[in-house]
């Protein structure tokens, strides 16, 4: 295996240890993983990842650099629905104080460096695959 190839293997394995991190701590009592978050959303995400793995083992590239692609965007679009769930959980709340403190109250916690680490591996090892030319190859 190439080292493109290794890198792209790394990133999908440091995705799928990501999903177990911790991501947000509420009120400072217990932390959430993804699974915890959004339990289908870290099915979807470990399922790209083993594809991925899969794909860059068996030098699939096309497929490899699409799963790299698929699981950033999945990761940012984790993030954002993360904050704005953050944001509006206690808008029911008519105290603007109360409700500021509340939200303050949730922390987001290191895994998110370990989940985004994943794809921007993964999509650094796809971006520089190469095909292999013919000239690559020993001729006997």
């Amino acid at each position: 295996m190439r080292l493109p190839t290794l890198t792209s293997v790394l990133g999908f394995i440091i995705l799928i240890i990501g999903t177990y991190c911790p991501m947000l701590r509420p009120f400072h009592l217990f932390n959430w993983n993804v699974y915890q978050l959004n339990q289908p959303f870290g099915f979807l995400l470990m399922l790209v990842g083993i594809i991925g793995i899969i794909c860059a083992v068996l030098n699939q590239s096309k497929v490899t650099k699409l799963a790299a692609f698929i699981s950033l965007a999945l990761v940012i679009l984790l993030l954002i629905a993360a904050v704005l769930k953050v944001k509006t959980s206690f808008s029911f709340i008519p105290f603007k104080g109360i409700n500021a403190f509340l939200t303050r109250q949730i922390a987001f916690k290191w895994g998110w460096y370990v989940l985004f680490a994943g794809p921007l591996l993964s999509v650094a090892g796809a971006l520089f695959t190469r095909k292999p030319q013919i000239s690559d190859y020993k001729q006997v």
